[in-house]
């Protein structure tokens, strides 16, 4: 990422607007930001992983003035990623890079395929898995930003039984992630095997 303030400045005499690009009438003040761009080269990202998936994370909320949180998920053939969880603050935003996503959005599943984007909206119970008999390469975006990278550290941790999986439910309202009963996703995952 670049570091806060080492943003080269925009040449003499041009507006730079990352909010949007376009004009305002004369005397109108210009939207502007609150934070600089934010690039993560894939070299230099961190990534967190427990034994099923690759967590490569992008920009947190705290790089974005709070507006969004992205990274990226890679899961192996078949891998479950989240159970029956909302969100009460953020909409959740999936894009399938490659492979297959099967997703529970309310009490629909279906399957994402290279190149779907899906919007989840706050208080939705979803989940999420790779398809089974598929890997899933997916972006995540929450907006606003979650704080999600420490969640998903935690994550990794419990995963890789170095951590209490109490440690998660404590968090809840820390990370906005709320587990919740689904008869319909727990069905799903019991067809698979």
């Amino acid at each position: 990422m670049i570091p806060a303030g080492k943003c080269p400045p925009p040449p003499v005499g041009s507006v730079r607007n990352v909010v949007g690009m376009t004009t305002t009438k004369k005397n109108e003040p210009a939207p502007t930001t609150d934070f600089p761009p934010v690039l993560t080269r894939a070299a230099d990202a961190e990534t967190t992983r427990d034994p099923s998936s690759v967590m490569t994370l992008l920009a947190d909320s705290d790089d974005t003035g709070g507006r969004l949180t992205g990274y990226r998920s890679t899961f192996a053939e078949g891998a479950v990623g989240a159970p029956a969880h909302l969100h009460t603050r953020a909409a959740e935003m999936f894009f399938v890079i490659d492979g297959a996503l099967q997703v529970l959005v309310g009490e629909e599943i279906t399957v994402l395929e290279a190149g779907d984007f899906l919007v989840v909206p706050p208080h939705t119970p979803h989940a999420f898995a790779a398809a089974p008999g598929r890997t899933a390469d997916v972006l995540f975006v929450f907006t606003p930003g979650a704080g999600r990278f420490d969640y998903l550290r935690l994550l990794g941790r419990v995963m890789r039984g170095e951590a209490d999986p109490q440690e998660i439910k404590d968090s809840s309202e820390r990370f906005d992630n709320h587990y919740v009963d689904s008869p319909v996703w727990r069905e799903a995952l019991a067809a698979r095997g």
